[in-house]
């Protein structure tokens, strides 16, 4: 089997141009691997979230978004990692393994079939794949999608209320 294929593009260079802001983690570096506590226990792996904290959003900011995308999975259709919806507009940090969650925040399922964050698992021996996460800055106190909808619906949702974004990169490759 071969996973030659080309470079996704970007998800975020497709949609409208929006402002940003700023995103820092300990625990990971736009461009760096990532450690192996926040890849998936298929590849031996903790599952843990890594640490997010964010500034400089738009002071008409009502919540936040949380989301990590994998563009590079070789699916057409990308790999959803985690979407956090409803974070209080009072939160500017989640720390590593975030738990509880903060105020009426959930997750909806990512496409491990989970209702969570799911670490990164690239089939083994493929290229490095990019890890995209992605603090969206919302119009809205809550964004009203249900804990079943997909993260395509959240991500149409999103479309619609973002104010801004921020990102950050890393990478992840398991040796083949």
């Amino acid at each position: 089997m071969s996973l030659e294929r080309a470079v996704a593009p970007d998800p975020y260079d497709l949609l409208p141009a929006v402002p940003s802001f700023t995103v820092t983690s300990a625990d990971m570096t736009d461009g760096q691997p990532l450690d192996e506590l926040f890849a998936h226990q298929s590849v031996g792996g903790k599952n843990l979230s890594p640490q997010l904290s964010w500034s400089g959003f738009p002071a008409e900011t009502r919540g936040f978004v949380v989301t990590c995308f994998d563009p590079d999975a070789p699916t057409g259709s990308g790999f959803w990692h985690w979407v956090l919806v409803n974070v209080p507009v009072g939160t500017t940090e989640l720390e590593r393994g975030v738990d509880p969650l903060p105020g009426d925040a959930f997750c909806v399922r990512n496409d491990y079939g989970d209702s969570a964050y799911g670490g990164s698992a690239p089939p083994p021996g493929d290229r490095p794949h990019r890890y995209v996460f992605a603090v969206h800055a919302i119009d809205v106190d809550k964004l009203e999608v249900p804990p079943e909808a997909s993260p395509a619906y959240v991500g149409f949702n999103l479309a619609f209320h973002t104010l801004a974004r921020a990102t950050i990169r890393p990478t992840f490759q398991v040796k083949g």
